[in-house]
């Protein structure tokens, strides 16, 4: 595929560039992103372009949030020869290419290798999905990875020489800490201007350094029956506390419908997540609360009770923590663009006097 920029050498933008005909400069995105917003319309929405164009960069990094009532082919929006991580924050997926299949569950992340219409993609109906994903041409990664394939995943390595078959689908893994302040990062980027541009390609080669490369200490890129084992708990996990966010089960409960010690599922999830299960758990709450009061159906009282959260003065102590901003002035958009980089908890009052 070509990177010249080319409108005809992107699938997406052949089948909506008639449609541009006549468009002045700068009235619109570039052809092939306006494409695919397109693509994405025609799915019923949820798409936002944070940088890149496919064709012309190489790279796209986008985000995903939506809900759909019916089966979404996902599929619709891969570019052919690209490889794309997907970071799934919420809802279930489902990818499968000839007898193998994985399945990206809330907070998991994987990635996979676009051979010529092969790799079919659903997302699953009556779920909100929220998702950032990062697409890699076939230039770009030759560009960065060329002499480097003994190096790199299996998955890479049949995006470098598809003509050996191989690989397309890494396994699924959890979500872990570093990689949930990557996106809050590249969705709120800390510069601007020209400068943005670099910074978002500088953002996708540290993903790639983290994602691509095998560890020296990893004598192959197939985890271990271990490591699929503690990713199956920790995924197992993850489910059933996002089913049960009110009233979540205790951790001896929570070992005894995984099927192991409610300290070794402890130990597990924190190596696995880069956080303690409490932790986590108020994460998802907020994240859940902040939902609920954007919709404008839920005050600060209903969302907290939604969430498990009986003392408001605790709920807004936690939600300003995790969130920046207190539980009555997030609806209004008023949350601390830079990740990590939050008002202390002592900027937010510990009781809610509205609503």
């Amino acid at each position: 595929m070509s990177e010249s920029g080319a409108t005809v050498d992107c699938p997406l933008a052949a089948v909506f560039a008639g449609s541009l005909a006549g468009s002045s400069p700068g009235s619109h995105p570039p052809v092939c992103d306006f494409a695919e917003a397109r693509v994405w319309a025609v799915l019923g929405g949820g798409w936002e372009c944070l940088y890149g164009c496919y064709c012309q960069r190489g790279i796209s990094v986008e985000w995903h949030d939506f809900e759909c009532a019916k089966p979404r082919d996902w599929a619709r929006s891969f570019h052919p020869g690209s490889v794309e991580v997907c970071l799934n924050v919420s809802g279930h997926a489902r990818l499968t290419r000839d007898e193998v299949s994985a399945v990206f569950a809330p907070m998991s992340f994987g990635f996979y290798f676009v051979d010529s219409g092969r790799l079919a993609a659903w997302r699953l109906p009556g779920e909100r999905h929220q998702f950032l994903t990062v697409e890699f041409s076939p230039g770009f990664l030759a560009r960065h990875l060329q002499g480097h394939e003994l190096a790199v995943h299996r998955v890479l390595r049949s995006a470098l020489r598809p003509e050996e078959g191989g690989a397309a689908l890494s396994s699924i893994r959890p979500l872990p800490a570093s990689l949930r302040k990557w996106i809050e990062t590249v969705r709120h980027p800390d510069v601007a201007g020209a400068a943005q541009g670099l910074w978002y390609e500088s953002k996708a080669l540290e993903l790639m350094t983290w994602l691509f490369f095998l560890r020296p200490d990893q004598d192959t890129p197939a985890p271990t029956r271990r490591q699929s084992v503690a990713s199956g708990r920790v995924t197992r996990l993850v489910e059933i506390l996002g089913e049960n966010l009110s009233e979540p089960p205790s951790l001896k409960e929570l070992g005894r419908r995984i099927g192991c010690s409610p300290y070794h599922l402890s130990r597990t999830f924190s190596r696995e997540m880069g956080m303690t299960l409490p932790q986590y758990l108020r994460q998802i709450r907020m994240e859940r609360a902040a939902e609920l009061l954007k919709s404008g159906k839920f005050n600060v009282t209903e969302a907290a009770l939604e969430v498990g959260y009986s003392s408001l003065s605790h709920f807004s102590h936690a939600f300003c923590e995790v969130m920046g901003c207190c539980p009555g002035l997030y609806p209004l958009g008023l949350v601390s663009a830079r990740s990590g980089a939050l008002p202390p908890p002592a900027a937010c009052p510990t009781a809610i006097r509205r609503q």
